[in-house]
């Protein structure tokens, strides 16, 4: 991860390089929740939870304002803290078998969380670097949740109800 003298945050994934499963991130409307749809549900409901909370957290960063933004990416971190170590946690206990390179990723993420937070709390950024990375977190998250999330929502599920999870969904209109 790296910021640029301009404040901009350059991920180390690249959602447009080839094979990759990063994509856009969706531009969430200011009027509504937070970008939040029941099509980001997996059927394990802990983890539909905290990745409901992602969103929230993920949206104060792009709306903070230069006085906000520090205590943004901090409450940000300390929700993808939260997050990354539960999900640890379950692929630990439960011998998750792709546990190591999604346990990667996670902290692949929060050492990122951490830069953007010490560049902000040295003056490198704000606002506009707390959207920037939020707006790659958005990017990153549908690919890591509809690849490895759901993976381990599967096995949780498994495990605990003996059968994959079921979802169901509200219309949207």
């Amino acid at each position: 991860m790296k910021v640029s003298a301009e404040g901009q945050f350059s991920p180390s994934l690249e959602k447009n390089a080839p094979d990759s499963p990063h994509r856009e991130a969706p531009r969430l409307d200011h009027d509504s929740l937070n970008g939040w749809t029941d099509e980001r549900l997996l059927g394990f409901t802990p983890m539909d939870e905290v990745h409901r909370e992602f969103f929230h957290v993920t949206a104060a960063l792009l709306s903070c304002s230069q006085e906000s933004a520090l205590e943004a990416i901090a409450c940000f971190e300390d929700h993808a803290r939260r997050h990354f170590d539960q999900e640890d946690q379950w692929m630990v206990e439960t011998d998750f078998p792709a546990r190591d390179c999604h346990i990667h990723e996670h902290a692949s993420v929060l050492a990122s969380t951490i830069d953007v937070r010490r560049a902000i709390a040295e003056g490198q950024g704000g606002a506009a670097l707390a959207a920037d990375f939020a707006q790659h977190l958005l990017a990153w998250f549908p690919g890591h949740a509809d690849y490895l999330d759901s993976a381990l929502a599967a096995w949780m599920c498994k495990r605990r109800w003996g059968g994959r999870p079921v979802v169901l969904r509200r219309r949207n209109r």
